[in-house]
């Protein structure tokens, strides 16, 4: 453990990591024991996994039947973010009656002001002890990680590490760059690939990246690698002087009848997040740490904060809500009276401009959303019935491009980061016609164009026949050759035929309907066939 070396007054946070809490909460429902093998799967594969489980060959991505051949007597388990809040607010209720100012990132982390506790404990240390045997006292295990930044002390978490004031960048600099993205509560979903990208371009430590200027990612990477450079660098990732929310943000609920039920207060909690976000949307916010208090008819009050590394969706704080009604309803110190009032308060905002529209129209939880629908679909149709597009190696359109089921590995048919000699240059067709229909190609004097051995049209093209219609062109581009297999072409390989001669071109129609005006036509055994259109 790297000893602390705090001056007085520094700021500082402390985290508290479960590991593996997926596995563990799924083991503790269905009473598995602590000796078998635990592994949780979303979407046909393993996303946690225990350490005996991990021990035994099972790692995150596996397939279920690759973990099962891994591991025979591993114990399977659906994901359910429910049931890990549910489980974890004893927890977090412990070291918040130990350690006042608990806030929860997601259930199996949480991050409270080093300070306080340093100064009610006498070190940190000491706090870092007192606060792992409150968790075990709630029967789970933890490691505690204590640094300047909130990022920092996650990953310090992991390692069980106390990091001295200002010896951030220095304690991240070794660690692998992957580190960035592996907390999902502190990176967008897009932080994968910036990590990908960064060990392709040979920056295999966090120091690697830390060590480019700040000008230099943000004018060659996205916002996010920015927030990724700044925790690189043990900075915030957000301003340290965040904009204080307007009072009148607060929403609060009126529960009639009292509520007593999980059920109806995940419908309560509905509500309330959709008045609160109406309220941030006039006025052009976002919230980032969420405030969630619930008042009983005995006069209790119970609070909690949340903490978010994206700004909340209105989806994203009614599970929040839902997962911490849960929790205080169904603990064993539960409430002893009905919750009367539900309120919700934002405790740190940002400008609307921090959303980022995703592909479904929203951001975070609405890709999940249609992910799960897909997911479903699978379920009904089968495995195949559902399957996306993997950008892979190739030289015609239709070969860069590897259909993989939904929940598979995507992994391209080649690499898509070869040379590929011949490959039809930028941009890629709007459409691919996979049937590939047979046109004829004229010039002027009514002569088919061919593709010379030379790799030249036998004439300029001038008209282009397709069924009973045609076109004059106004433009065209190519050809280009495709040098591929010219030892052993397809056709050679089946039927010992000639060597066959391949190459695209583009051309440009006249009359042609708005939407179709650019053809992709590829040339193969003397003749041309259809093969994409441009939009």
């Amino acid at each position: 453990m790297i000893r602390p070396g705090a001056p007085k007054g520094a700021a500082r946070v402390l985290a508290l990591w479960c590991p593996d809490w997926p596995a563990v909460a799924a083991a503790a429902v269905a009473q598995v024991p602590a000796t078998r093998p635990v592994a949780v799967l979303f979407a046909n594969r393993v996303i946690a996994c225990s350490a005996i489980a991990r021990a035994d060959g099972v790692r995150r991505g596996l397939k279920r039947r690759e973990a099962q051949a891994r591991c025979p007597e591993v114990f399977l388990a659906q994901a359910d973010p429910d049931r890990d809040a549910r489980l974890f607010e004893p927890v977090v209720a412990v070291v918040d009656a130990t350690v006042p100012g608990v806030e929860v990132l997601r259930p199996g982390l949480l991050v409270l002001g080093a300070r306080g506790a340093a100064r009610f404990f006498g070190s940190e240390e000491v706090a870092a002890e007192r606060l792992v045997d409150a968790a075990a006292a709630a029967g789970v295990e933890s490691q505690i990680g204590i640094a300047d930044e909130l990022s920092t002390a996650v990953i310090a978490a992991r390692r069980a590490a106390i990091v001295p004031a200002g010896a951030g960048a220095r304690f991240l600099a070794p660690l692998p760059v992957r580190e960035l993205a592996v907390e999902p509560s502190l990176a967008a979903p897009e932080r994968a690939d910036l990590v990908d990208l960064l060990h392709r371009l040979g920056l295999r430590r966090i120091g690697d990246f830390a060590a480019l200027s700040a000008v230099e990612v943000a004018s060659r990477f996205g916002a996010d690698a920015v927030l990724a450079h700044r925790c690189a660098r043990a900075l915030p990732e957000r301003p340290p002087a965040a904009r204080q929310p307007p009072k009148d943000l607060t929403v609060t609920h009126r529960c009639d009848p009292p509520i007593e039920r999980v059920d109806a207060a995940a419908f309560a909690g509905r509500l309330l997040a959709t008045e609160l976000h109406g309220a941030l949307s006039a006025a052009g916010l976002a919230c980032t740490r969420l405030s969630i208090v619930a008042e009983t008819d005995a006069g209790e009050e119970l609070s909690r904060i949340w903490r978010c590394a994206e700004p909340l969706t209105p989806e994203g704080t009614a599970d929040r809500v839902r997962w911490q009604l849960d929790g205080w309803l169904t603990r064993r110190d539960r409430p002893t009276a009905p919750i009367t009032v539900l309120r919700l308060a934002p405790v740190e905002v940002v400008a609307a401009g921090a959303l980022q529209l995703g592909l479904w129209g929203g951001v975070g939880e609405e890709d999940e959303r249609a992910r799960r629908a897909l997911i479903r679909v699978q379920g009904l149709l089968g495995g195949e019935a559902v399957r996306i597009g993997v950008l892979s190696g190739g030289r015609g359109p239709a070969e860069r491009i590897t259909m993989v089921a939904l929940g598979d590995e995507p992994v391209p048919a080649a690499d898509p980061s070869l040379p590929w000699p011949g490959r039809l240059p930028e941009p890629a067709p709007a459409l691919i016609l996979v049937n590939r229909p047979p046109v004829r190609l004229e010039a002027a004097d009514g002569a088919p164009v061919l593709v010379t051995e030379r790799a030249m049209f036998s004439a300029d093209p001038a008209r282009l026949h397709w069924g009973s219609r045609q076109w004059q062109l106004t433009g065209w581009a190519g050809p280009w050759p495709v040098d591929e297999r010219w030892w052993a072409p397809e056709s050679a390989e089946k039927d010992d035929a000639p060597t066959a001669f391949i190459a695209r071109a583009q051309v440009q129609l006249a009359g042609a309907p708005s939407d179709v005006r650019v053809l992709l036509l590829v040339y193969q055994d003397a003749s041309w066939r259809a093969e994409g259109l441009y939009d």
